[in-house]
């Protein structure tokens, strides 16, 4: 008979340990005994998993307050954002105001236009010559963030955009993003000013990013709303052109 488990050193149960999927780790192996739950609840357990799986690096070593939470949300990490670029039509997104023409999906560059900087970019959203605003709200439980990572580890949310205008018309464009509690309450909000893009504008794509921190606890959707409109009220789709919208949760 070889040695029994709790015999072995601790070194090398961590590393049987890390060969177990994350998620039986915390809703298995951690309540087999007071020894695997020590274990499980610390940070060398978690340490070497982010190791093996190329999780970790420099700067994640030094912020990296629970690696465990840290694991987890490096694996989830991805766009929340549904249909960024138009790709599926207008699918995932509600239409909170349509003035004009309303809003429209054209190929890159378009009219007057310029390529984005990434080539897996290939369609745009394109306002028209009244106000257009469209919306998407995220439920961070559905997407995996469950509430005791939400209200204890608050983790950054970063949220991007990306809008540009046309060199033959002048227009406007607004982000603004909220984080909403189980009951709708505006938890934080970010609003970006009005921008005001010229006529004469090089019709160069623009990033806009804010990042949510230390935003209490209770952080269950995110809304994400954007939208602008042309300054010289030409029928059709001269307004603001907007795409690969970005919403993620930082490890």
């Amino acid at each position: 008979r070889g040695p029994r488990m709790e015999s072995l050193p601790e070194a090398v149960l961590i590393r049987i340990l890390a060969s177990i999927p994350a998620v039986d780790l915390v809703l298995v192996c951690r309540l087999v005994c007071c020894q695997w739950k020590n274990l499980v609840d610390g940070a060398a357990l978690w340490i070497l998993k982010c190791q093996q799986e190329g999780l970790t690096g420099a700067e994640a070593e030094e912020d990296a307050e629970n690696w465990q939470n840290f694991y987890f949300l490096s694996k989830k990490k991805r766009n929340l954002i549904k249909n960024p670029c138009g790709e599926e039509d207008f699918q995932d997104w509600g239409e909170v105001e349509n003035g004009g023409d309303g809003w429209k999906i054209e190929e890159l560059p378009g009219d007057f236009g310029k390529e984005f900087p990434s080539k897996e970019v290939h369609k745009y959203f394109v306002t028209s010559y009244e106000w257009c605003r469209k919306s998407q709200v995220i439920d961070l439980r559905a997407e995996g963030y469950w509430e005791e990572l939400m209200d204890t580890a608050q983790p950054k949310i970063t949220v991007k955009d990306w809008y540009a205008g046309r060199s033959d018309a002048g227009c406007l464009y607004e982000l603004c993003v909220k984080l909403l509690s189980e009951h709708e309450d505006v938890l934080a909000e970010y609003k970006s000013e009005t921008i005001a893009i010229p006529e004469d504008s090089d019709a160069a794509w623009t990033e806009i990013s804010h990042t949510f921190s230390h935003y209490g606890p209770g952080a269950r959707f995110v809304r994400f709303e954007h939208g602008g409109q042309d300054t010289l009220f030409w029928k059709g789709w001269y307004g603001v052109r907007v795409t690969n919208s970005s919403v993620t949760v930082e490890p």
